[in-house]
């Protein structure tokens, strides 16, 4: 949103400076983000006279001029067909920067003569395109500011332009009048009147208008005036002014005005040539698949609903968005019908988006504006044209009526210092509200027509706190308990998503955030991409899904980064993954990749392919540190992303899964473009159970004194019994003593015969009580074979 100082003092009676006005905007929340002031590239700029001018010797274009400034005479050799003495002319010297050639000046030669300096045109100083010739003023005293003898001669030549950056919520602030309105609520001046003299009605309109009944949500109120006997053409010197400073290209005095109104006080106009309406206008929606050449001269063919503006030869403008172009105003357009028209948000925004239409109109109306302004807006602009380009106008023309959007809230003076913590008087705060246009009746403030924003009590909060200035908060400590512990404020989900993340970065990992969304591919590949996880309106084609998994993410950005030379990574995230897409359906996972080789691991610097083991190290290492049991099962049957035959899952129990680890499968590879071994693991914090006491200190170690003692055994079984039934089984002979189970050797072959393996287990006995004698230790070793035996069919190995 732009406009100039001058414009802004239209509405808001103000001494303030630019400076002050722009740092009162940013801190109400309309952020200033630059200003244009003339007069800052003008002001190095000084006025000479030319004393005298002769022929320069070596051309016949150039002369050579004596100029009085304020550092005496300067010989300037100038080529303008308009330079001779005697006139006042503006100096620009050696050091100067010139905006117009952005060229800073120095002393220089032209054709051997030396030149100190340039006289300037319009266009040297930005000022016009004019360049025919030097600029002649017809006053001045020499050495005088340029800037500021223009400033007495034009003020808008130096008007300053302001750009502010404005929130969705604030669409009252596309205005100037808004924006004074919060400047005067500062206390940067006060707000002028808004009056309109209306203009008396000579003649009932022969041009009506309808609202179709299923429309009348998207345009509830709809009004216009016939003018007849209008002459169209340029726009006043002052509002040509207005526009071209806020980047906006003049066009037809009609339009301008319309154009004008937008800026202005928010309220988007638009005159449709009267001559060539056929019949009646009417605003209903489209069926879908009608078509219209608008203004900017493209054809657009109409969604079904769009809300669009017909005559008896079809439709001639996009409501609310853009007009047609076949009943545009020309020059020689005589007789005018001014639309004003309230028009729903969230339609015109849908229908934009389905078009792609970018216009000023568009952007307000789904912002919203004022609609008690409405039929108001329209006379201000029938004053106008009536005023500068002459006719008569109808009486008004209304369809619907206004919407109510009547709404009060409590003012409770004391939530600024609950919600805030500002201190603020309630006088003080009633007095924001009035000056904002809110009407107060007793503790109840009545919201203004064009705040459709303030939607309850906290938002009244905002703007006493937005006005007074956040700036003027205190930081002040919070009160402490006089005695005791404070209770902790982590949940348990939380202090084990802290210690995973500062365990597996010192593991070598590097944290990503990845966005939740994933494309419907790459979640397909991990169980997803389902209809139940697909977005409705997502932000692009690559990002339609719900992720089922971290992985995916993750892998991505390893793909990325081996496009990029780097083949060894180590990747990890925590975050939630979704089976589905309502509450209850997510899952806060760790997870993490390991791609290419592991780092140097002695003094040679040697290294080696990472494998399923690097993976299950560090899921253990980081299952530990978030406080998981260490006595867990090593299971089969993953998910199909992993390699079938090496991978596991870390159960507690057949049921209770804490985590997945192993090598991924090639075709994951391949589909992700992942390039060497890859191992990754993927472990579920909420599973983990909690501790059945908890306590803030450690347990007290304990360490038996009593010797332990080891046992080996070797067990001949088929060679489909997995290891983990004869270690279950072996550990469950006496789970008091039994403290250790492992494996250390697997043999086939040989004397076994076909369909046979070895497998040697150490079996680790911690007594508690007494030194474990003989005939106890054989006791628990006969238990040791009946259990395994038992369990895997095997038999003691010879």
């Amino acid at each position: 949103m732009k406009f100039t100082l001058s414009w802004l003092k239209e509405h808001l009676e103000t001494t303030a400076t630019v400076d002050e006005i722009s740092e009162a905007l940013t801190d109400l929340g309309l952020e200033v983000e630059g200003i244009e002031n003339p007069a800052d590239r003008l002001k190095a700029f000084t006025i000479g006279k030319v004393v005298s001018a002769v022929q320069h010797p070596d051309a016949d274009r150039l002369r050579l001029c004596k100029v009085a400034t304020n550092e005496g005479e300067l010989q300037i050799v100038c080529g303008a067909p308009n330079a001779r003495e005697g006139i006042t002319v503006v100096v620009a010297k050696p050091g100067d920067y010139v905006p117009g050639i952005d060229v800073t000046l120095s002393v220089g030669k032209i054709r051997g003569v030396e030149s100190h300096g340039m006289m300037c045109s319009e266009r040297e100083l930005e000022l016009s395109d004019e360049h025919n010739g030097i600029i002649e003023l017809p006053s001045g005293e020499v050495g005088e500011r340029f800037v500021d003898w223009l400033a007495k001669q034009d003020a808008s030549k130096v008007d300053p332009v302001i750009e502010i950056a404005i929130t969705p919520n604030r669409g009252d602030a596309l205005g100037v009048r808004g924006i004074a309105r919060d400047l005067a609520a500062r206390g940067l001046g006060k707000l002028k009147d808004r009056t309109v003299d209306p203009v008396p009605a000579s003649f009932e309109s022969d041009l009506t208008l309808t609202i179709d009944d299923d429309t009348l949500d998207g345009c509830p109120l709809f009004c216009g005036r016939l003018i007849k006997g209008v002459k169209n053409g340029p726009s006043p010197e002052w509002l040509q002014t207005c526009l071209k400073a806020i980047g906006l290209r003049p066009i037809s005095f009609l339009v301008d005005v319309t154009n004008f109104f937008t800026y202005d006080q928010n309220r988007p106009l638009h005159v449709f040539d009267a001559d060539k309406v056929a019949g009646n206008l009417r605003v209903h929606r489209a069926v879908g698949g009608e078509t219209i050449v608008a203004l900017d001269e493209k054809t657009y063919t109409l969604p079904a609903g769009a809300m669009v503006i017909s005559d008896d030869n079809g439709v001639e403008s996009i409501a609310g968005i853009m007009g047609g172009d076949h009943t545009g105003c020309t020059d020689e357009t005589v007789n005018v019908f001014v639309e004003s028209a309230w028009w729903d948000p969230i339609q015109i925004a849908t229908t934009g988006r389905a078009l792609k239409i970018n216009s000023d109109a568009r952007y307000r109306f789904e912002r919203t504006v004022d609609p008690e302004f409405t039929a108001e807006g329209l006379e201000h602009a029938v004053r106008m044209i009536v005023d500068h380009a002459g006719g008569e106008a109808s009486e008004v023309v209304v369809a619907g009526a206004v919407p109510n959007f009547a709404r009060s809230y409590k003012l409770d003076a004391k939530r600024v210092q609950s919600l805030v913590g500002m201190d603020i008087p309630e006088s003080e705060q009633r007095q924001t509200l009035t000056a904002l246009g809110f009407r107060m009746d007793g503790d109840q403030a009545h919201v203004p027509s064009w705040r459709s924003d303030v939607q309850g009590e906290a938002d009244l909060v905002e703007e006493v706190a937005r006005i007074a200035s956040l700036t003027k908060l205190e930081g002040k400590p919070l009160p402490r308990a006089t005695a005791g512990v404070p209770k902790p404020v982590l949940t348990p989900l939380q202090v084990r998503s802290s210690a995973a993340r500062r365990t597996t970065a010192s593991l070598g990992y590097n944290e990503c955030v990845t966005y939740t969304f994933i494309d419907r591919e790459a979640a397909a590949l991990f169980g997803g991409g389902t209809e139940a996880t697909e977005l409705e309106n997502p932000i692009s084609s690559d990002m339609s899904h719900m992720r089922p998994d971290l992985l995916p993410a993750l892998l991505r950005a390893a793909a990325r980064n081996q496009a990029r030379g780097f083949a060894d990574l180590a990747l990890f995230e925590v975050g939630h993954a979704f089976a589905g897409g309502k509450p209850g359906e997510q899952q806060l996972q760790v997870s993490g990749v390991l791609i290419g080789r592991t780092g140097p691991k002695d003094v040679h610097g040697a290294s080696r392919a990472v494998d399923v083991y690097d993976a299950k190290a560090d899921a253990e290492a980081i299952l530990a540190a978030m406080g998981a049991p260490a006595k867990v099962q090593i299971m089969r049957d993953g998910p199909a992303w992993f390699h079938p035959g090496r991978h596991g899952k870390i159960c507690l129990g057949p049921k209770k899964v804490l985590g997945i680890f192993g090598e991924l499968h090639p075709k994951i590879l391949r589909e992700m473009d992942i390039k060497g071994p890859a191992v990754a693991f993927t472990l579920f914090p909420e599973e983990i159970p909690l501790p059945k006491n908890a306590s803030a200190s450690r347990p007290a170690m304990d360490i038996s004194e009593l010797q332990a003692v080891e046992r080996d055994f070797a067990f001949v079984v088929d060679a489909e019994v997995e290891a983990l039934t004869l270690v279950n089984a072996a550990a469950g002979a006496d789970k008091a003593l039994i403290e250790d189970v492992r494996v250390f050797d697997e043999f086939s072959g040989g004397s076994l015969g076909e369909g046979k393996k070895s497998l040697a287990i150490t079996v680790r006995l911690q007594p508690k009580e007494d030194t474990l004698k003989d005939k106890d230790i054989e006791a628990v070793s006969a238990k040791i074979v009946e259990k395994v035996t038992k369990a895997t069919g095997g038999t003691l190995r010879g």
